[in-house]
């Protein structure tokens, strides 16, 4: 793309933006005649870029012909603020997790085939371990990323994993779509799940789903170290307490139903 183009793709960006903030201001919304004076562009353009922001959703032309904030950019805003909400909430929990199980604690969300970590608090300084905020790791081989597999239906996991290659990373690793819609059986029943030395031979991992007020699955938080300090013996006891801090965040995000498993 020359210098002229990205210079008129982004003034094309700045309108639609101009629009949006223009629109968000106006209760009853504007029409485009409204609208081109407001950002003083001609009516042809606005017309234009009110087409494709209607067309994704992010305006909305109501019955008495005025443009409205769509129902698509509330829903992209609205992630971004439950995100929040949940670091928020899930916070002091994740840090109870450190602090009582001396262990290193990680909240998680899905997206795709992958969990993305959106909270850590690690009391292994001087260990590397595989996570970091922000970082993404396959669902596959991850307590948190069963935790949250294990809350679709069968049609939606086979849509999300169907990419998947099932890397083997240790003799442990599930390598199979059937392996792992077995061991998600186990996790829906117990409530809880474990990587026990599938991703790596140096970490254990045990982790519980959060549900939100609406009862579904949103994140997972869990609780992990290596085996010399999270010992096998040790499952049942950190299982049962990171069990108990997803439940009391997820009454914190509004959920009313008991703990799961």
């Amino acid at each position: 793309m020359d210098n002229e183009a990205s210079g008129a793709s982004v003034r094309s960006i700045e309108r639609a933006l101009d629009m949006l903030e223009a629109l968000s201001e106006e209760k009853n919304g504007l029409g485009i005649t409204e609208l081109s004076l407001r950002i003083g562009l001609h009516k042809s353009t606005v017309h234009r870029i009110l087409q494709t922001l209607s067309k994704r959703g992010y305006a909305e032309k109501k019955d008495d012909g005025n443009y409205h904030l769509g129902l698509k950019l509330i829903e992209t805003v609205s992630y971004f603020i439950n995100s929040l909400e949940l670091q928020t909430q899930a916070r002091p929990f994740v840090a109870q997790i450190t602090a009582e199980l001396g262990l290193t604690a990680h909240l998680g969300v899905l997206e795709g085939d992958q969990v993305v970590y959106i909270e850590r608090m690690d009391v292994f300084s001087g260990i590397k371990l595989y996570s970091q905020i922000g970082l993404r790791m396959h669902a596959y081989c991850s307590s948190l990323g069963k935790c949250l597999l294990c809350g679709l239906s069968g049609d939606e996991l086979e849509k999300v994993m169907e990419n998947c290659a099932f890397a083997q990373f240790t003799p442990y690793t599930l390598t199979s779509l059937n392996a792992l819609k077995a061991n998600l059986k186990t996790v829906r029943t117990q409530g809880w799940a474990i990587d026990n030395l599938e991703f790596s031979l140096e970490n254990r991992c045990v982790g519980a789903p959060i549900f939100d007020y609406r009862g579904e699955i949103v994140a997972a938080v869990s609780a992990s170290g290596p085996p010399a300090v999270f010992t096998s013996d040790r499952i049942p006891h950190v299982a049962e307490y990171v069990k108990a801090k997803a439940s009391a965040i997820s009454r914190s995000l509004g959920y009313m139903g008991g703990q799961p498993g």
